[in-house]
């Protein structure tokens, strides 16, 4: 039986070649639909919608074989999967029937609390700016992270809510130095209303439907997106590289540099790298899920552990990169997958998902009485 992992590397011709001929436009159509007709945005989706609910290691494999093919079209895909999956785990059943009635559609949004949330009637009146809205541009669906303004003198909550793309506008603002096809726009939100049922309570959610995997919760599933990510990326960048250390021959030297001894010693420390942090993140990854599925709940600290090899990933390699690129010499400062993958993952590790939050916590996790 054909596991999804291998779907998508069956993919990997034409998901490559439309990023060539795409260039810094968008992730095509085309690729978006062939994404689809995969199910590969639905492997994260409780089965009891539509999805198919792979492992979470299945599920960061296979962001991984499409950031390999394309670094935007792996970050749009991990960025549609997880939003999807967390409504289709966490809203109540009569939204759930209305978001999923016609199969598990696309979603993306931005959950951070930039907007407000008045209560009106059974739902919410919103209003807000966002930023970083990776994969809105193909989606039916745009999510958005609110602050509630109770009226009864309640705390506030964080929510995420989800809505029409219609009713969203975008206003662009994407010129970046990395991962330029992911289109990742600002969006704007004016007053409008959705129903509670669209929403989820951020830091609590209520699992409804799916596995114990949905206790891993918004932080340890968004992040494991991020670590299939910044594995493929660096896959593809090491692959470059053997492939042009194959026949280059620099100059001033006799020898191609897969005869330089320098070169083979550097090379191979990479590839280290590269298959320690893989392994690092799948062994966190499982243990974070094994523990949830035999307890039924998520343990703090393996979620922590499991964030933290992705922030490796990514850090670690941004470096990777750095030095397969300079061991191309001019071949990487040359239009190319290698250059793309430079730039795409030093823009991955400027996110939120890459940054030192996680590992403070997991320091304070480890250090506690």
């Amino acid at each position: 039986m054909t596991t999804r992992r291998e779907t998508a590397r069956d993919l990997f011709d034409l998901v490559d070649r439309n990023a060539r001929e795409a260039g810094n436009q968008p992730v095509p159509q085309a690729t978006v639909d062939a994404l689809v007709e995969a199910g590969l945005h639905a492997v994260m989706t409780p089965r009891a919608v539509g999805g198919t609910e792979v492992s979470v290691v299945e599920a960061i494999d296979v962001f991984a074989e499409i950031s390999r093919a394309d670094g935007s079209a792996g970050w749009c895909l991990m960025a549609n999967a997880a939003t999807i999956a967390f409504f289709g785990a966490w809203t109540p059943d009569d939204f759930a029937k209305t978001l999923f009635a016609d199969g598990v559609p696309l979603a993306a949004g931005q959950f951070a609390p930039n907007g407000a949330a008045t209560p009106e009637g059974d739902g919410y009146r919103i209003t807000g700016d966002y930023h970083f809205g990776s994969g809105v541009r193909h989606s039916a669906w745009v999510g958005a992270g609110v602050v509630t303004e109770p009226d009864d003198g309640t705390d506030p909550q964080l929510l995420f809510a989800l809505m029409p793309a219609a009713e969203v506008r975008m206003t662009g603002n994407w010129d970046v130095l990395g991962l330029e096809s992911t289109a990742s726009w600002d969006y704007s939100i004016d007053g409008v209303w959705v129903p509670s049922s669209a929403t989820f309570d951020f830091f609590a959610p209520v699992r409804r439907r799916g596995g114990a995997v949905y206790e891993l919760g918004v932080m340890g599933l968004t992040s494991a997106g991020h670590a299939g990510f910044a594995l493929g990326v660096v896959r593809r960048a090491l692959d470059e590289l053997t492939a042009i250390a194959r026949s280059k021959q620099r100059m001033g030297s006799s020898a191609a540099l897969r005869d330089s001894e320098r070169f083979l010693a550097e090379f191979a420390n990479l590839e280290a790298r590269a298959r320690a942090a893989a392994s690092w993140v799948h062994e966190r990854f499982a243990a974070a899920e094994r523990t949830a599925l035999e307890t039924g709940v998520a343990d703090p600290t393996e979620v922590l552990l499991a964030r933290q090899a992705t922030v490796h990933a990514t850090q670690d390699g941004a470096d990777v990169i750095r030095r397969a690129y300079l061991l191309a010499g001019t071949d990487g400062l040359r239009a190319g997958p290698l250059q793309t993958c430079f730039r795409d993952i030093h823009a991955g590790s400027q996110h939120f998902f890459a940054g030192d939050l996680a590992s403070i916590e997991l320091g304070r996790s480890l250090l506690a009485d």
